[in-house]
C-alpha cells in the first residue's frame, strides 16, 4: 500500500507528460483530479490496517537497492507520518480542483503537482535517511517551476530565492546524514537512535545543529524565513496552498523525526536554546504580520509564527507537547490552505490584496459575504478560538511545554494573542465598513456606493467550505487525530527524554 502512494501520483504525472499537447487544459485537470482522488482514497484506506496502539513503524516495505552506499528502499508509517500523508493527499487534490485558469503549459503544471505530491509521500514514509533526502530534494525543482512559470510579476526573483534557500537546506541535511555515517564508520542509513549512542557529545551537537539549520530553513524559522513571503506572494493560489499546507511540514516532520529522534543524548543540552528560538520566531512572525498591507504576505508571515509552536513543543519533548506538535502541523495545514484560498478569491474578484484599498467586502448585496464569513471563521481558527483546530493544537503545545520552559511558553502565548491582532486588522480593514474597492472587471472610483463585485461561483467556494468544516471538525472532535498519533508521540518522548 505504501509504494502505491508513490506510484499513483508518479504514474499520473508521467501519463500527463505523455499526453498530446492539443488536449484541452480542462481534460488534463480532470485526469490529474482522478489520480489525486485515488491517492486520497488509498491514504484514507491506510487507517484500516493501521494499529493506533502501536507507536512504532507499521506496514513496512523494503528491499535492497544500492546497499554499497547504504541506500535501501524502506518505507513505513506511524502515528507521526500518517496524518501528514492524509493532509498531503487532501490538499494536493484541493490545489488541483482550485486550478481553473491554466492555459500556459497545462501538461507540465499538473504533472509537477502530481510529482510534488508523490515526493512528499515518499519523504514522510521513508525509513532510510538517504531515501528521505532523495524525496526531500525531488520536490524542489517541480515547486520552483510552479512559481517560476505560473507565478506573479516578480516570480523569477521569488523562485530563485526559494531554490537557493531550499537547496542549502537539502545540502545541510545530506551533509549531516553523511557525517553521521562517516563518524560511525558505517554505511547503514536506516533510521535508528543507536547510530549516535557512541559518538562524542561535541560531534553529536555539530551534527544536530547542522540538521536544525537545514530543517529550520524549510519550516521556516526566523531568521531563515526570508524566502517564504516572496514565494507566497508570487505563487498562484493553488501553489500557495501546497506550499503552506504541505511542504513546510517536511521541515517540522524532519525536526521531530531526525533532530529529536536521532540525538536523544544531547537533546536536553540544546533544548533551552531551541525554546528561546521558538519564542523569537513566534513573536517576530506575529509582529511582521501586523506590519503587512498585502493580505497574502500577512498570511505568509503568520506561518513563521505558527511553525514556531512546533519548535517549542519539540524542545520540551513531553508526550503532550509532541501530540500538540502533530495537531499544530495538521491544523496549520488546513487553516493556512483555507486562508490562502479565500485570499485568492478576493484577489480574483477585486484585482488587489492591498488592505489600504479594500473595504466592506462583507457587504451582503454587492460584496463577497460568503467569502467574508469563511474568512472570519478561518482567522478565528488561526487565532486559537475554542472549538476550532487552532485552539486544541496550541493548548496541547502550551500545556506540554509550560513546565519545561515557562518563560518561552508565555512568550509564545503572547504571540498567539498577536495572531488575533493582525487577523483582526485584516478582517476589519478588508471586510467591514463601506464597500470601497477597484474591481478588476470594472475599474471605478474608490469609495463609490455603486461598486458591484462579480458573484463568487459555488465551485470556487466548495473547496474552502470543505476546509472550513475540517477546521471545525478537528476542533470539536480531536479524539480521532489524537488516537492515531498518541502512541507514537508517547513512544518518542519515552525513548528520547521528554523534559517535562
Amino acid at each position: 500500500m505504501l509504494s502505491a502512494l508513490l506510484l499513483i501520483p508518479f504514474i499520473g504525472g508521467l501519463a500527463l507528460l505523455l499526453l498530446p499537447s492539443s488536449l484541452p487544459p480542462t481534460r488534463m485537470r480532470a485526469i490529474a483530479i482522478v489520480f489525486l482522488t485515488l491517492q486520497l482514497l488509498l491514504a484514507v484506506a491506510l487507517l484500516i490496517p493501521f494499529d493506533p496502539a502501536n507507536g512504532g513503524p507499521q506496514l513496512q516495505e523494503s528491499f535492497s537497492w544500492i546497499s554499497s552506499i547504504g541506500l535501501d528502499y524502506r518505507l513505513a508509517v506511524d502515528g507521526l507520518s500518517l496524518p501528514l500523508v492524509l493532509i498531503n493527499a487532501a490538499l494536493t487534490l484541493v490545489s488541483a480542483i482550485c486550478t481553473r485558469q491554466i492555459s500556459q503549459r497545462p501538461r507540465l503544471y499538473f504533472s509537477m503537482l502530481l510529482l510534488i505530491s508523490g515526493a512528499v509521500n515518499g519523504a514522510f514514509l521513508a525509513d532510510n535517511l538517504l531515501l528521505f533526502v532523495i524525496f526531500y530534494e525531488l520536490e524542489l525543482i517541480p515547486l520552483w517551476l510552479l512559481i517560476a512559470v505560473w507565478g506573479g510579476a516578480n516570480r523569477a526573483y521569488a523562485s530563485t530565492k526559494f531554490l537557493i534557500f531550499t537547496a542549502i537546506s537539502g545540502f545541510l541535511i545530506l551533509a549531516a546524514f553523511l557525517g553521521l555515517a562517516f563518524v560511525n564508520g558505517s554505511v547503514n542509513f536506516d533510521i535508528t537512535p543507536a547510530l549516535t549512542d557512541q559518538l562524542p557529545v561535541v560531534t553529536q551537537l555539530v551534527l544536530l545543529i547542522t540538521l536544525l539549520i537545514g530543517f529550520g530553513i524549510k519550516i521556516p524559522l526566523a531568521p531563515f524565513h526570508v524566502w517564504l513571503p516572496d514565494a507566497h506572494t508570487q505563487a498562484s493560489t493553488p501553489v500557495s496552498v501546497m506550499l503552506a499546507g504541505v511542504l513546510l511540514k517536511l521541515g517540522t516532520y524532519g525536526l521531530i523525526r531526525f533532530c529529536l529522534g536521532l540525538f536523544p543524548d544531547v537533546w536536553p543540552l540544546i533544548a533551552p536554546s531551541l525554546a528561546i528560538w521558538a519564542a523569537i520566531s513566534v513573536l517576530y512572525g506575529s509582529l511582521a504580520a501586523i506590519a503587512q498591507r498585502d493580505m497574502k504576505r500577512m498570511v505568509a508571515f503568520s506561518s513563521v509564527g505558527h511553525m514556531g509552536y512546533v519548535l517549542l513543543a519539540v524542545a520540551a519533548a513531553t508526550p503532550t507537547a509532541l501530540l500538540g506538535a502533530v495537531f499544530q502541523m495538521v491544523s496549520h495545514g488546513v487553516i493556512s490552505a483555507l486562508l490562502f484560498l479565500l485570499v485568492g478569491i478576493v484577489y480574483r474578484k477585486t484585482g488587489t490584496r492591498d488592505l489600504e484599498v479594500l473595504r466592506g467586502l462583507l457587504n451582503p448585496e454587492r460584496g463577497l459575504p460568503f467569502t467574508g464569513t469563511l474568512m472570519i471563521l478561518g482567522v478565528m481558527a488561526s487565532a486559537g478560538l475554542p472549538g476550532m483546530a487552532g485552539f486544541i493544537s496550541e493548548f496541547l503545545v502550551f500545556r506540554g511545554s509550560i513546565q519545561a520552559f515557562p518563560l518561552a511558553t508565555l512568550l509564545c502565548i503572547v504571540g498567539s494573542g498577536l495572531t488575533a491582532v493582525y487577523f483582526l486588522l485584516l478582517v476589519n480593514r478588508a471586510f467591514f465598513g463601506r464597500l470601497a474597492v477597484t474591481p478588476k472587471t470594472d475599474p471605478i472610483e474608490d469609495g463609490r456606493l455603486d461598486v458591484q463585485l462579480l458573484p463568487v461561483a459555488p465551485r470556487e467556494t466548495v473547496p474552502a467550505l470543505a476546509l472550513a468544516l475540517s477546521v471545525i471538525g478537528i476542533g470539536i472532535l480531536p479524539s480521532g487525530l489524537a488516537r492515531i498519533s498518541d502512541s507514537a508521540t508517547q513512544l518518542l518522548s519515552q525513548l528520547h527524554g521528554g523534559l517535562g
